[in-house]
């Protein structure tokens, strides 16, 4: 049976068919894809007509965030009018299922609700069942936490699938909101705050802020948001927000480990300090590609697939869309010289890849070594604020040489401490960097890449960072061509071609 996994949400729209995960931000070129007068389009171009082809399975979640967004106050109503159109409130396509889904209780992680070609199941486990199956344990641990969905904020599932709700004691995703709006960031922006950490120090003051907050979310029995003569510096609280995500994680999560595998997903396992210190108490922890919203439908198909096809789905991590593109190989070993010699470089190759991060088909590439590598390509191609790092891609067979961490980081999700002096391009400012190890399995083109760069210069790895300037990844080669014509970079590599200015 033919699946069609969409999550009904604000922001990050996406839809998945089992072969194109159709990412709405890398098309529309606004970031999180959030709805401004296209929303309507969104829903009449992917959500209605699929849902009414009855010949294959219409696999739904449903974001707490809402659907409209003058009505997020009222979550109630948030869920009842996003189901159907808002013109036509009692003829919408999805309207008979609203009650359903607003009882809808998963007491376990793969719980459903099936009714003809409708397929539905809760926010949290689709993040979780998503980040499951592609890690490819056997059995696992799961922990999801994030900024809010339908009844959960934070859930942790036991190797049986069994269910403890932590939203009530550790909120996190709320919090780090709660953080962005004091530090005049957007609440989507938390990335930003959490690499502005590492420049502040933990304010006592601020923790007990935090502390009230839960306390008396608890005591509401619901979100409480109050911060009015707080007054703290976007470091500081920057810095005691990451603290006290480990602080609640240690007390909340680390007990409740029933065996030796962890998967990590929602849209705070982005945070690379709280993935890293699980492998201090897990043997493996795997986090996806695409953890966050953005990443829904992959979890809706994969639910679906599962249940109703007995069929284990695991999507390729590059699953973007196909474009006709030159596909001779490119000259690897000039392109590290380039780099080597102080080039910036646009490498664009194959399908993007699912979710933020840029793992080696999207990527702006440069030289590790370089002290002021970062402050450049900040100032004139990201065009973004000073404080911000960017990434090694290593070859995996060298990452214990560089980095002091206990298994490798595929999907570029993890922080760890750095143990060489010989990278100062890609070393944070606390002595950390966050680690992509690449395989020759997972992409061969980059791997090909960052072994002629190790031939050149004996260091195994790459300066990387997504392909963007003030906008969503590009997805396009026309994207890629703008962006490079727009910014600083020295050299485009689309598929064989190479383009130098």
């Amino acid at each position: 049976m033919k699946i069609f996994g969409c999550p009904i949400n604000q922001h990050d729209p996406n839809t998945y068919d089992g072969k194109l995960h159709y990412q709405k931000e890398r098309y529309c070129r606004i970031k999180r894809g959030e709805y401004s007068g296209d929303k309507q389009d969104w829903y009449f171009d992917q959500v209605v007509p699929n849902f009414k082809d009855k010949s294959q399975i219409f696999s739904l979640s449903f974001t707490g965030g809402g659907f409209y967004n003058k009505l997020r106050r009222n979550e109630e109503k948030i869920l009842k009018y996003s189901l159907y159109p808002e013109e036509h409130p009692k003829e919408g396509p999805l309207a008979c299922y609203y009650q359903t889904i607003k009882e809808f209780d998963p007491a376990n992680l793969w719980d459903y609700y099936h009714h003809d070609n409708f397929f539905y199941s809760n926010h949290h486990q689709t993040h979780a069942i998503y980040a499951y199956l592609q890690s490819g344990y056997p059995e696992s641990d799961i922990l999801v936490t994030d900024g809010g969905g339908w009844k959960f904020n934070a859930v942790f599932f036991g190797k049986d699938g069994s269910v403890t709700n932590l939203s009530d004691v550790m909120p996190l995703g709320w919090l780090w909101n709660v953080s962005c709006k004091l530090s005049n960031f957007k609440g989507s922006e938390a990335g930003k705050l959490m690499g502005l950490s590492a420049y502040g120090e933990v304010d006592e003051y601020f923790y007990e802020v935090l502390e009230l907050h839960i306390t008396e979310r608890m005591r509401r029995k619901e979100k409480f948001y109050d911060v009015r003569g707080v007054v703290a510096e976007p470091r500081i609280v920057a810095a005691t927000m990451q603290q006290f995500t480990l602080d609640k994680v240690m007390e909340h999560v680390i007990p409740l480990k029933t065996c030796d595998n962890l998967c990590v997903a929602g849209g705070v396992a982005y945070n690379g300090y709280m993935n890293e210190l699980f492998t201090k108490h897990w043997k493996n922890v795997f986090v996806p590609t695409a953890p966050g919203d953005e990443g829904q439908a992959l979890g809706c198909y994969m639910h679906a697939d599962y249940i109703i096809n007995n069929n284990i789905h695991v999507p390729d991590i590059y699953a973007g869309q196909e474009y006709d593109i030159d596909q001779s190989e490119p000259d690897y070993h000039e392109i590290a010289k380039q780099i080597a010699n102080g080039k910036i470089i646009g490498w664009y190759q194959g399908k993007s890849e699912s979710g933020y991060r840029a793992l080696g088909n999207r990527s702006i590439l440069a030289d590790p070594r370089n002290p002021n590598i970062k402050d450049i390509i900040n100032s004139h191609i990201k065009l973004r604020e000073d404080y911000r790092p960017f990434a090694p891609s290593v070859l995996e067979e060298y990452y214990q040489d560089y980095f002091d961490t206990n298994q490798p980081s595929p999907h570029m999700s993890r922080i760890v401490p750095v143990i060489s002096d010989d990278i100062p391009g890609v070393t944070h400012i606390d002595g950390t960097a966050r680690i992509q190890t690449v395989t020759k399995r997972q992409n061969e083109r980059y791997y090909k890449l960052i072994s002629a760069f190790y031939d050149i210069t004996g260091i195994p790895m790459l300066l990387n960072t997504s392909f963007n300037c003030q906008e969503p990844i590009v997805e396009t080669p026309e994207d890629a061509m703008k962006t490079f014509e727009n910014c600083g970079l020295n050299t485009l590599v689309i598929g064989g071609k190479m383009i130098c200015k």
